[in-house]
């Protein structure tokens, strides 16, 4: 399907303020969802004004844009099946122009991103399936299993919501998608074409998927897929008990990119141009979460890891990631709800770029965000020592404070971010060269988000990065950058 552009005027914010006006529309906290006949009719609008002053480089750094994305879905169930299309708008207006530097400097933020995926227009709408299936269930006779074919959503560790509240918030925001998502915060996403079976009783979660993962994230034309495919399989057991509970996953990913696009490593840029073969990667690792109310709290541990293998191009994979995190929930200040979080993050780097190995750890189809709320990093080649305060006064509002001294596994490998392929001719994640720099950037963020009722919410986010030696080395001008936004969602 050829590219349709939808031109615009005025300025970014008057889809906001447009979304502010109906507002009242949404008010009304209703259960059931429309319908016509058997067909359900559900949907979401979700407007975000984003204002970004990226590390200081020859070119436009500080700019302001908005995002929308309008998704309406309507769908079907019975007993031995079920069916969903939904369809999908994203609304870009106002996206930066020079937003691109020279050389290292690079994309300057995720408003530069959008605007070099959709062909440098500043305003760019698109319609498309976000998802398509069709589910099978009670397979075999056995009303645990289902399958799904078509196009749908999908991200690891989210097989299972578990009962303990405790580990369900916790998985939720530091399991869920952390190797395969659909980049929930940008305004396009990602899908999978494929199929998706699982099994559950009353103590296993068997998961299998395969698929191809479709365009968007950035680009707003998400019909078409590109030369990538992926299986996935997990195995998954909640433990849970009256005071404390756990959880474990076991999973397996394979990866196979054959588009042929130029790498990001740290081999010097002849090399990479000569290697275009494909990325055929193993990953094998898993998670271990556990809970306890004791008499000073609720206490939560977690503890995620993954080996990779197979091949980068000509050079041999190896690398590996691990994630350990402690939180406490003190039994005080009951007028606020605390939650206090500590943690640590490693993905390896390469630590020589003329040998036969990659070292860096490959973070497949992320939503990076998800662990960098301020996205200019990820997991590869990352070291991450973090606190987090989470303050939750009323029901409907949650404040959540993080800071993170971050940090490059190794300096011979580059500075990396992105979230993986969206596009036949763009590879994903980008790499900056370090410089021999090892130090990256101390962040600094405080998020708000509050529930006006069941459908309606309001997100404001503030994050300041304090740059270091990497940074440093090439944003000489200023080597700290901010972003801030305010996001409406409306569901119906």
């Amino acid at each position: 399907m050829k590219w349709q552009q939808v031109h615009w005027r005025g300025p970014a914010a008057v889809l906001l303020l447009v979304m502010l006006w109906f507002m009242p529309c949404f008010a009304q906290s209703q259960s059931d969802p429309l319908r016509f006949g058997q067909v359900a009719v559900t949907g979401s609008v979700r407007t975000r004004l984003e204002g970004w002053q990226w590390f200081r480089g020859q070119g436009n750094t500080d700019y302001t844009f908005s995002g929308s994305l309008l998704r309406v879905s309507f769908g079907h169930e019975s007993y031995s099946y079920d069916w969903q299309l939904e369809l999908e708008a994203p609304v870009l207006l106002g996206l930066p122009r020079n937003a691109v530097g020279t050389g290292a400097t690079g994309q300057f933020g995720l408003g530069a991103a959008y605007t070099v995926a959709n062909r440098s227009n500043q305003n760019t709408a698109m319609l498309f399936p976000a998802q398509g299936f069709l589910r099978f269930k009670r397979l075999f006779g056995r009303q645990s299993d289902s399958i799904r074919l078509g196009r749908f959503q999908f991200a690891d560790g989210g097989e299972v919501i578990p009962k303990d509240a405790t580990i369900a918030a916790v998985k939720a925001s530091r399991v869920h998608q952390r190797l395969l998502g659909n980049f929930t915060f940008t305004h396009v996403q990602r899908g999978f074409y494929g199929v998706h079976y699982q099994r559950d009783t009353p103590k296993l979660n068997w998961t299998v998927m395969a698929s191809f993962p479709t365009r968007g994230v950035f680009q707003t034309d998400g019909w078409g897929v590109m030369k990538t495919a992926l299986a996935y399989t997990s195995l998954t057991r909640q433990l849970p008990g009256p005071r404390k509970s756990a959880e474990w996953r076991l999973f397996g990913i394979y990866y196979d990119d054959w588009r042929g696009v130029l790498k990001s490593d740290n081999r010097a840029v002849a090399a990479r141009q000569a290697d275009l073969a494909p990325i055929r990667i193993g990953t094998m690792g898993g998670h271990l979460l556990h809970s306890a109310r004791t008499s000073f709290g609720t206490t939560d541990l977690l503890f995620w890891t993954a080996f990779q293998f197979g091949k980068w191009g000509s050079l041999n994979q190896r690398a590996a990631s691990v994630d350990v995190e402690a939180g406490l929930q003190p039994a005080i200040l009951k007028l606020v709800r605390p939650w206090i979080r500590v943690g640590y993050t490693y993905g390896s780097g390469d630590g020589n770029p003329g040998d036969a190995t990659h070292g860096t750890f490959f973070q497949i189809l992320p939503t990076p965000r998800q662990f960098a709320l301020f996205p200019f990093y990820n997991m590869m080649n990352n070291r991450d020592i973090f606190g987090i305060l989470i303050l939750r006064p009323r029901k409907a509002l949650t404040v959540k404070h993080e800071i993170h001294w971050l940090g490059l596994a190794s300096s011979s490998d580059l500075w990396y971010s992105g979230g993986g392929a969206f596009q036949p001719w763009t590879f994903g994640f980008s790499g900056r060269p370090a410089n021999g720099g090892k130090g990256l950037a101390n962040v600094y963020d405080i998020n708000a988000d509050y529930a006006l009722n069941a459908r309606t919410s309001v997100t404001a986010y503030w994050g300041y990065a304090v740059g270091h030696a990497a940074i440093a080395g090439i944003y000489p001008a200023n080597k700290n950058g901010s972003l801030g936004f305010l996001e409406l969602t409306l569901k119906f």
